[in-house]
C-alpha cells in the first residue's frame, strides 16, 4: 500500500510545485499505478529519478528558457499528453510484464525511462547553451528552440542522461547492461532530434513572422512550413522511446 501512497504523493507534490498541470498529476498517478504494480519499489525508483530530474531541468535557469516559449508549443508544467508520451511505454512495459514474467522486461523498462530522460537532458540543458545549435540535418545554425536542432552541451546531455539511468537501473536489479541502456537510451534521443528536423510540424506566424511550433501565435492561426499537422513533440516523444525498446528488444533477443 505504501507504493501506491508514494505515487499519489509524487503526483500530488508535482502539481503543487507547478511541475504538472491536474491532468498531468492524474497520469503521473496512473502511470506509477503501473509501474508500481509489476515493478514495486524499484521500477518506482528509475521512474522517480526521471520525473525528478526532468523537473529539476525543467526549472533550471527558467527566466532564460523565457525566451524560447514563443517558439516551444507548451512549457515546463507537464499535461497528460505529455505524460503519457514519455510514461505510456514504461507503463504497458509494466502491465505486460506482470502478465507475461521475464527477466527482459526490466531491460526494456530501464531503456524506455533512459530515451525519455536522455530527451528531456538534452532538451532542458542544451537550451541555456551559449553555442548556437545547429540543424541535425544541414549543420546549419538556427535559432534556440528549433526542433531538430542540436548544441554540444545538449548531446553531453542526453548521453548523461541516458547513462544516470542506466547506472541506476543496474544497481536496483544487477543484471542490466549498462552499455546497452546507455547507448540505445542515447539513441533513442538523437532520433527524436532528426524526427524533429525531418518530419515533426513546424508553423509560421502571419503577424510576426516567427517559426513556431504552435498553431496560434500572436492571436492569429499559423501557417504550417513542414512536416505533418499529427506529428508534434509530444508524437515525436512516444516514437523515439518506442523505436529505442524495440531495438532493445531485438538487441536482447540476439
Amino acid at each position: 500500500m505504501s507504493k501506491y501512497i508514494a505515487v499519489v504523493l509524487v503526483a500530488m507534490g508535482g502539481f503543487f510545485v507547478r511541475s504538472l498541470s491536474l491532468s498531468g498529476a492524474v497520469a503521473t498517478m496512473l502511470v506509477g499505478t503501473a509501474v508500481a504494480v509489476s515493478f514495486s519499489w524499484q521500477g518506482l525508483c528509475l521512474l522517480g529519478l526521471f520525473f525528478g530530474t526532468s523537473s529539476f531541468w525543467s526549472h533550471f535557469r527558467h527566466q532564460q528558457k523565457q525566451l524560447l516559449a514563443e517558439k516551444i508549443e507548451k512549457g515546463a508544467q507537464r499535461d497528460y499528453v505529455q505524460v503519457f508520451a514519455n510514461g505510456s511505454i514504461p507503463a504497458a512495459i509494466s502491465l505486460l510484464a506482470l502478465a507475461f514474467p521475464h527477466w527482459s522486461w526490466q531491460g526494456l523498462f530501464a531503456v524506455s525511462i533512459a530515451a525519455a530522460n536522455a530527451d528531456t537532458w538534452a532538451s532542458e540543458i542544451g537550451s541555456v547553451s551559449r553555442q548556437s545549435p545547429r540543424m541535425i540535418t544541414t549543420w546549419k545554425k538556427v535559432e534556440s528552440g528549433t526542433s531538430g536542432a542540436v548544441t554540444s552541451l545538449g548531446t553531453l546531455a542526453s548521453f548523461f542522461g541516458a547513462f544516470v539511468i542506466a547506472i541506476v537501473a543496474d544497481l536496483l536489479w544487477h543484471d542490466i547492461s549498462i552499455v546497452a541502456v546507455s547507448i540505445l537510451g542515447f539513441l533513442g534521443s538523437a532520433l527524436d532530434t532528426y524526427i524533429g528536423a525531418v518530419w515533426q510540424a513546424s508553423y509560421r506566424c502571419t503577424v510576426c513572422g516567427m517559426e513556431t511550433e504552435k498553431r496560434k501565435h500572436c492571436g492569429k492561426q499559423t501557417i504550417r512550413i513542414k512536416g505533418q499537422d499529427w506529428l508534434n513533440n509530444d508524437v515525436v516523444n512516444w516514437l523515439s522511446i518506442f523505436c529505442s525498446t524495440i531495438v532493445y528488444f531485438f538487441v536482447i533477443k540476439l
